[in-house]
């Protein structure tokens, strides 16, 4: 499993990576304010890379729900200065989590390899060519409604089989307005036009989730559903429960993982694939 970005091809095939979470934002729901400024965001970006953290993602506007959308001005005003300065002494993997086209060409620009776009490359009709022209790997995540709507009145008949045939129609309309299939990655969408016993039927079934070879993204760090499984609003409680998804979802074969606390991932993950791999020989053996 090799996923095409614009500073090479990372290899998904044996170890799975973590993606760490930059939020440039006053109100994103788990850390709004804590890295608005360019100390601080660099401070953290240093933290989760020393951590492990193979790709930085910086966003500049808040997708929870119910959140207020920004201009694109604003949001190259919250992460342009992090991601020059974050270029300028790092040669990883950096990612732009935005919709809007004005806003991902920009941070292109200063030096950004991806592209995260939460409405799957749907809300600005000018995304996939900006991401075609740029060879970028592009993360295409699964959202009903938006995040002003997407929580009111989630409904599905079949949510995997939806989720499904959503990656299948992007994958199709992508790949025909120039993007390389191999840069294409997935995200179902935990949390976005979900309710809580859609995202637990994901949760169990994301290897039918896997389109051909391409990787998927799982993003659940912190997320509402694990507070409303604990019974409990506390977020410091909800960073194990994420590890023991991150773990899960590995043994699922999900090789890229958004996450806020690094270390703990990273070593759920390295766990998991050692185990793996002993499976593998002691099947091998026999």
């Amino acid at each position: 499993m090799i996923w095409k970005t614009r500073r090479g091809f990372l290899d998904l095939s044996h170890r799975a990576q973590v993606m760490g979470i930059l939020n440039a934002t006053p109100d994103s729901f788990s850390d709004g304010g804590a890295h608005l400024h360019l100390q601080a965001a660099l401070s953290h970006a240093r933290e989760m890379i020393a951590e492990g953290a193979t790709i930085i993602d910086i966003g500049g506007e808040s997708t929870r729900p119910g959140a207020a959308p920004v201009s694109a001005q604003e949001e190259m005003a919250r992460t342009l200065p992090i991601i020059t300065a974050l270029r300028q002494e790092w040669d990883g993997l950096i990612s732009i989590d935005t919709s809007k086209a004005a806003v991902a060409k920009a941070a292109l620009e200063a030096g950004t390899d991806i592209v995260n776009d939460v409405s799957g490359l749907m809300a600005d009709p000018e995304m996939p060519a900006i991401c075609a022209a740029s060879g970028c790997g592009v993360v295409v995540m699964h959202m009903q409604g938006n995040p002003q709507t997407m929580q009111k009145a989630p409904h599905y008949s079949d949510v995997v089989a939806e989720v499904q045939a959503f990656f299948h129609e992007r994958k199709n309309a992508l790949i025909a307005a120039g993007i390389h299939p191999s840069a294409l990655c997935f995200d179902p969408g935990i949390g976005f036009g979900k309710t809580l016993e859609h995202n637990l039927t994901l949760l169990r079934n994301l290897g039918d989730l896997t389109i051909s070879d391409h990787p998927l993204l799982l993003g659940v760090s912190r997320k509402t559903l694990i507070g409303k499984i604990l019974a409990s609003d506390d977020l410091k409680a909800r960073e194990w429960p994420t590890v023991a998804i991150t773990a899960n979802a590995r043994e699922q074969g999900v090789m890229l993982h958004r996450v806020h606390s690094v270390r703990q991932n990273v070593e759920a993950l390295r766990m998991i694939e050692a185990i793996l791999s002993a499976r593998k020989e002691a099947l091998e053996i026999s």
